[in-house]
This record gives C-alpha cells, sequence and structure tokens, in this order.
C-alpha cells in the first residue's frame, strides 16, 4: 500500500513540478488547440491554448512505474496499451496541427493502428499475462466464456473507451478529473486481487493525472490533446482486461459511456428524424447551451464519475468478499 501511495504522489508531483516548463516549451513551438467549429460559441476563446498535455501525463505516470514496479506482464500489457494508443493520439495531433485544423489522422488511419496495437496487447495478455476469455459479473461465480468472441469484444471495449474519453475532453479538467477517479477504483480492485504491479500502474495514472488537473483546470493554461484523452481511455480499458473485470467497467466508467452514447443518438436521430435529442453533444455541450457555467458543469460531472467509480468498486467488494451473518 506504502509503495502504491508513494508512486501515486511522486507521479503527482513530476506532474505538477514539469507542468510549466513543458508548457513554455509547448509555446515556444507554437502547438495550440485548434477549436472545432462545431463547438461552443465561447470555447473561441481557448483557440491557441497549448495542447498535447498528454505526454506531461504519460511521462509522470512512467517514471514511477519505471522505479518502483516489477514489471510482470499484465502491467506491461496495460502500460503498452496505455502508451501505444498515446502514441496514435500524438500523431493525430501533429497532423490536426500541420493542417490547422481540428480533425487529426483519417479514422481508417487510426482504427488500423488502433488494431494492430489492440492485437499485440492481447495475444501477449491472453497467452502471458492471464487475461481470461471468461467475463466476470458481480455476483455471478461462474463467468461467461465467450471464447474467440472475446478478441472482438476486448477490441471494441479498448477503441471504445479510448474515444469516449476523447469525446469527454471538450471542458477544462473534465476527462482528467474522470479519468483519475476511474482509474483510482481500477487501483483499488487490482490491489483487492493481489496484482500489486497493476494497481501501482492505475496508482501513478490517477496521480499524473491529478498534478496535469493544477494546469489543465478551468482556465486551463494547458490541454491533454488525443495524446492524453486515448492513452488514459486505453489504461481504463486495459485495467478491465487484466483484473478481469471487464463487465464492471461500463459501471466505473459509466460517465465516459454516456458521453459516447449521447453522440450516438444526436446522429442517429438527426439521420433517421432529423431531430435532435440534444441541444449539441457530446452531453457536456449541452449543458453548455441550456446556460450552466462551465465550471459547474465540470463539478457536477466529477461527482457522477466518483459516484460511478465508487459504486462499481463497491460491487466488486461486496461480490467478492464473504459479509458475516447479523
Amino acid at each position: 500500500m506504502l509503495k502504491l501511495m508513494a508512486a501515486a504522489l511522486v507521479a503527482l508531483v513530476i506532474g505538477m513540478a514539469a507542468g510549466p516548463r513543458f508548457i513554455r516549451w509547448l509555446q515556444r513551438r507554437g502547438i495550440g488547440q485548434n477549436i472545432r467549429d462545431l463547438s461552443p460559441e465561447r470555447h473561441s476563446a481557448k483557440q491557441g491554448t497549448p495542447t498535447m498535455g498528454g505526454m506531461l501525463i504519460l511521462g509522470a505516470a512512467l517514471i514511477p512505474y519505471l522505479i518502483f514496479a516489477t514489471k510482470t506482464v499484465p502491467s506491461l500489457v496495460v502500460v503498452l496499451l496505455t502508451v501505444g494508443s498515446g502514441l496514435i493520439g500524438f500523431a493525430d495531433d501533429l497532423v490536426s496541427k500541420w493542417r490547422q485544423r481540428s480533425l487529426g489522422l483519417k479514422a481508417r488511419t487510426k482504427l488500423l493502428m488502433q488494431v494492430v496495437l489492440v492485437g499485440i496487447a492481447l495475444f501477449i495478455g491472453v497467452r502471458y499475462g492471464g487475461v481470461d476469455t471468461k467475463l466476470a459479473v458481480p455476483f455471478v461465480r461462474t463467468g461467461l466464456d465467450i471464447g474467440w468472441l472475446y478478441y472482438p469484444f476486448a477490441f471494441l471495449l479498448i477503441a471504445g473507451f479510448s474515444n469516449a474519453v476523447n469525446l469527454t475532453d471538450g471542458l477544462d479538467g473534465l476527462a482528467a478529473g474522470t479519468g483519475a477517479v476511474a482509474l483510482f477504483a481500477y487501483a483499488g480492485i487490482a490491489f483487492l486481487q493481489g496484482k500489486v504491479d497493476l494497481a501501482l500502474f492505475a496508482s501513478c495514472m490517477t496521480g499524473a493525472s491529478v498534478g496535469f488537473l493544477w494546469y489543465n483546470s478551468h482556465p486551463a493554461t494547458v490541454f491533454m490533446g488525443d495524446t492524453g484523452s486515448l492513452a488514459i481511455g486505453a489504461a481504463l480499458a486495459g485495467m478491465a482486461l487484466t483484473t478481469n473485470m471487464e463487465v464492471l467497467c461500463l459501471l466505473i466508467g459509466g460517465l465516459f459511456v454516456v458521453e459516447a452514447l449521447s453522440v450516438t443518438l444526436q446522429v442517429f436521430s438527426f439521420r433517421l428524424f432529423h431531430r435532435r435529442v440534444f441541444l449539441m453533444a457530446p452531453i457536456h455541450h449541452h449543458f453548455e447551451l441550456k446556460g450552466w457555467s462551465e465550471t459547474k458543469i465540470i463539478i457536477r460531472f466529477w461527482l457522477i464519475a466518483a459516484i460511478l467509480a465508487g459504486a462499481g468498486f463497491a460491487l466488486y467488494y461486496l461480490s467478492n468478499t464473504r459479509l458475516p451473518a447479523i
């Protein structure tokens, strides 16, 4: 437990200490955010804010992991997914900067890169890392073995959460804060399972995300970009796979699920009925257009994310612990 706390603290301190110099480095190179035309009008003031801050999160998390971890295969699988997804996001951010638009890599290119990354990670995880093709359900003793279907399911989980966190990253500190609480819940689950290295990496990502929040909180002086959002989403899904708690991820990361579903509903409704369900999607923009302040939305979404993550952890604990008779 002390090792986990120390690793999280080191990640947090590195993120906070390296932040100012890193932000100045981004500013000198003109690496600024391009705001989408479809974003609320008041977001235009954020144009040019330094982005690719995900590099700071990854660096702050990896250093204490390399210092404190014993580098077990399951933890290395999550690191591979996290860093690999961060690199895909980095390429996406670079292309966006070159084109001077909010659009980066082509969807087909990004999908192909994710398929290759997830394929390698799953091969290592299933063959050497103890990743099980059985889906565990709380309070159900026998898992549901879906065989070869596990591979497309795992890909959808990883790609889905990576993109869901990316969609959530639309307000200052929203993705970093909600990602931190979800990863913290999985750190607790991994610790209860005795998978200390997994818990350690999740703790490092939690600490790094909180340290990044020091500069990403409203009004943000740096954005994480796709580099950070894809990495956090992949880390969360990777933790779900390696703890064999994939189904529970839908609750622990429930806020990201809602954000992604809001976009899906909006698109389907508009294409089929030519009507919008929300004023704007993802759903946090809907509340912006309803007149909520950015700070109010962020804090309330943090609270919802914390409740869902806490409920998921409690559900895991209760389903795996024999309570004393009353």
